[in-house]
């Protein structure tokens, strides 16, 4: 019963980390959403301007519904940015239509943390998606194997959230890099866009530690029963 305890112990903090992360991501969005950057660029020319400067003229931009929906797909090579950072000609729209383009970049180039996440993202779905289902089943059928397949394929998942920590890092710095040198900010507003993106790599840094803190959990309870 202890170490069990143990487990919500670690799993409550880091879903309340997580709360603050998302809380934090969306107040200083919004701020800077409201802050127009001084040449007027949007977000949509600004990721266009540096795909093209990184030889990616193959890579598409398209406008995507949502909220902070914005994201880059490896696969069709496409580019898909919220209305929001599309059109806009905030702080904001363009730091993290960079991020996106930091993304397209690294794919560009072979950067291999980003490779091996879009290798594991298949399993670390099915995982996320399947892990109940089969502890529940192990603990109902008294199956000890169900139980261990799911933490196994779990454990996939909490690979694929470590891995996305450099990759997100790494993209935000190629983002603001691209923003300085290509003039697209002023040196009055390179501190506001690495608050725009620090703060969104702070939810992947909270969502880590909420899948570590549930593997860790499952691990106990799986001791439970031997």
């Amino acid at each position: 019963m202890f170490n069990y305890n143990i487990g919500y112990l670690l799993v409550i903090p880091a879903i309340i980390f997580t709360l603050i992360a998302q809380t934090r991501v969306k107040g200083t969005f919004n701020k800077y959403l409201k802050v127009p950057n001084t040449r007027g660029y949007t977000g949509a020319q600004v990721a266009r301007d540096i795909l093209d400067r990184n030889g990616l003229r193959d890579v598409r931009i398209e406008t995507v519904g949502g909220y902070l929906s914005d994201h880059y797909d490896p696969r069709s090579h496409v580019l898909r940015l919220s209305p929001q950072v599309y059109n806009g000609n905030s702080i904001a729209s363009i730091s993290v239509a960079a991020h996106e383009a930091g993304h397209a970049i690294q794919h560009g180039v072979g950067y291999v943390p980003l490779n091996l996440r879009n290798t594991l993202a298949p399993i670390a779905s099915f995982g996320a998606q399947a892990v109940w289902f089969l502890v529940f089943a192990g603990f109902a059928l008294q199956m000890l194997a169900l139980i261990d397949v799911g933490i196994v394929l779990y454990a996939a998942a909490v690979i694929f959230q470590i891995i996305t920590l450099p990759v997100e890092f790494n993209a935000s710095s190629r983002a603001l890099e691209q923003l300085e040198i290509n003039g697209f900010i002023t040196a009055n507003e390179v501190s506001p866009a690495r608050s725009v993106l620090n703060a969104a790599a702070l939810t992947y840094v909270a969502a880590m530690a909420v899948s570590v803190a549930q593997l860790i959990r499952l691990v106990l309870l799986r001791g439970r029963r031997d």
